[in-house]
């Protein structure tokens, strides 16, 4: 009796499975296609002495050039510039080293990423722009202030992957709990990564996104959904592995930059509970900038979960203010002027 109702149960609980690992599949595919094509839409390709190098553009007036962090791409630039072409800015995003479009060279160091984005600016015909690095893309962004200081009319570190003190033998940058685990399992995958995100979401809210998941729990719907659309708009993650592998290895090497060598106008903000540990970064880097600006939450993880909007009305307000502390004759005027809309 026993036996025949296992071996009715046994066939039933393998159909089940399959039904529900068919339905899982479909709707990968479904939305794997979308977020495929909504990374490969509205970008173009610049042909530069550093290869060629994805970006796009949004809004007109003052230039800022956003540099995306890990996981990230054009796409991502352009979602976190969105609010910035709003409020009067000309955002220009691109794919870094090894994301999306852009390929990944023999030399993918912060200094020569640094190097692209002058000369993805030069095939744009923008002589000086403001930088905004965020996470990962923060080491490019000061390689940038530094190596091209007569192009940097700002500079903005938004939870930068940035150098900072730490007791002998401890990692250049601390690394959330299960990181390492994903990036040896399921950012191998677009389906494996995809399903992490359904059944394991405040698993990846903390390893991937560097943010307590009870904040987000606790947050506004707007920020649970923009938590939700930076997780979903990391796939295709195939498509960006050599870039994020390109950051660990950065990561994992981090120097001490000339940090008082850097002229721009510098704001620096984080949050003290990133997972990532930027706030540390982002605090020293700001004492030893001269005259730079530090601006810290104690909670909201790695995404600022409940700052977003004090954070984007304190970096729009700061970009201004360096336009109007800049020379009448400084280049950068007269590309505001330019490409600014004329007043209604």
């Amino acid at each position: 009796m026993f036996r025949e109702q296992k071996n009715r149960v046994l066939p039933a609980a393998v159909l089940g499975g399959s039904a529900l690992l068919g339905v899982a599949w479909t709707r990968y595919r479904r939305e794997i296609r979308r977020q495929r094509l909504r990374a490969s839409t509205g970008s173009q390709i610049a042909e530069t002495p550093a290869g060629p190098i994805e970006y796009a553009e949004a809004g007109k007036g003052q230039p800022v050039l956003v540099v995306h962090g890990a996981g990230g791409g054009v796409d991502q630039g352009l979602t976190f510039g969105e609010t910035l072409a709003e409020r009067g800015f000309r955002v220009i995003a691109m794919s870094r080293f090894g994301y999306l479009r852009t390929p990944l060279p023999d030399d993918a160091s912060p200094q020569a990423q640094a190097d692209a984005h002058a000369h993805l600016l030069d095939s744009l015909g923008v002589s000086c722009a403001a930088i905004l690095g965020a996470s990962a893309g923060g080491p490019s962004a000061m390689q940038f202030a530094l190596r091209h200081p007569d192009r940097t009319a700002a500079l903005v570190l938004l939870v930068p992957l940035a150098w900072a003190p730490r007791p002998e033998g401890t990692a250049p940058v601390r690394i959330p709990r299960g990181t390492r685990f994903l990036f040896e399992t399921a950012l191998q995958s677009d389906f494996l990564f995809w399903s992490a995100t359904k059944i394991a979401r405040p698993f990846v809210t903390r390893a991937i996104l560097g943010t307590p998941p009870g904040i987000v729990k606790r947050a506004e719907c707007a920020e649970r959904k923009r938590v939700a659309r930076m997780m979903e708009e990391i796939l295709p993650v195939t498509a960006r592995r050599a870039g994020l592998l390109n950051d660990g290895t950065v990561a994992a090497s981090l120097e001490r930059y000339d940090l008082e060598r850097i002229t721009a106008p510098t704001l620096a903000i984080s949050m003290k509970d990133d997972l990532y540990g930027t706030f540390e970064g982002a605090r020293y880097t700001a004492e030893h900038v001269p005259n730079a600006r530090f601006l810290g939450f104690p909670t909201g993880g790695h995404l600022g979960v409940g700052h977003n909007e004090e954070m984007l009305a304190e970096i729009a307000g700061f970009l201004k203010d360096a336009v109007l502390q800049t020379p009448a004759e400084h280049p950068l005027r007269a590309e505001v002027q330019e490409s600014s809309p004329p007043p209604m």
